[in-house]
């Protein structure tokens, strides 16, 4: 047993307060969803935002050891509190706390989902790297009919295409009841990307709005950890969502 959880309670005030045996785990998943430069906590009553890479530079400072980690968060105003310890050594950082904004809810319903498939993260890593980075959209199409997935992005080389049948070795589940086309913000969905370095496999899934959802299996020890990418469609000078 760590330090850290023999002194669970010396600290009795903090409205949110974490521990864990080894830091390795959200470490990997912190660094898998850097999207942006700050990550937000939350639940129903404690929201508060930090920046994402001092986050993850203060649970590498022992390196890649198990390091057992202790959070707390005393309430508005007050700093994320970071108590790590390895081999009997304890080091505590203090992380500037901000004003988290609005928190989306995407709400994506397994009962309205049209379309899905789950393939190797490897095989999208390299879809990803043949896309016209130059291209402002992406558009994905699935269906039950040929082409089945297919990848279209429109940049200064003209017109990518990309087709991935269903009994490709790439896909390991099929499951499309429906044609769905919908295009979406290339800078959007490029920052998905990113967890494939650390995941094995990927689900893609879309909804009867068009909302797509990347969930990325990620192995961590004797258990596996998952992270979902939403991302909205874009809309068409009416106002309606792509089809």
């Amino acid at each position: 047993m760590s330090i850290l959880s023999q002194n669970a309670d010396v600290e009795d005030d903090c409205l949110f307060e974490a521990y864990l045996d080894s830091v390795k785990n959200i470490s990997v998943l912190l660094k898998a969803v850097n999207f942006k430069d700050h990550y937000t906590l939350n639940d129903e009553q404690v929201v508060f935002k930090v920046n994402i890479s001092v986050l993850v530079e203060c649970l590498n400072i022992f390196g890649g050891s198990a390091t057992a980690l202790k959070m707390c968060y005393q309430g508005y105003g007050f700093p994320l509190t970071l108590l790590l310890e390895e081999g009997g050594v304890i080091t505590d950082c203090s992380i500037r706390t901000l004003e988290a904004e609005e928190i989306l809810d995407f709400n994506f319903s397994a009962a309205n989902v049209l379309n899905k498939i789950i393939l190797r993260s490897e095989c999208l890593k390299e879809v990803f790297a043949e896309l016209d980075t130059s291209s402002d959209l992406i558009e994905i199409l699935l269906s039950p009919d040929p082409p089945y997935f297919r990848i279209t992005t429109a940049g200064t080389a003209g017109d990518t295409k990309i087709d991935i049948p269903k009994n490709s070795d790439m896909i390991e589940t099929f499951q499309c009841t429906t044609l769905a086309t919908s295009r979406y913000k290339l800078s959007h969905v490029k920052p998905s990307s990113k967890s494939l370095a650390v995941s094995q496999k990927v689900s893609i899934r879309t909804d009867d709005r068009g909302l797509l959802c990347f969930q990325y299996m990620i192995p961590a020890d004797n258990h596996t950890c998952f992270i979902e990418y939403c991302c909205t469609p874009v809309a068409d000078i009416d106002g309606e969502y792509d089809e």
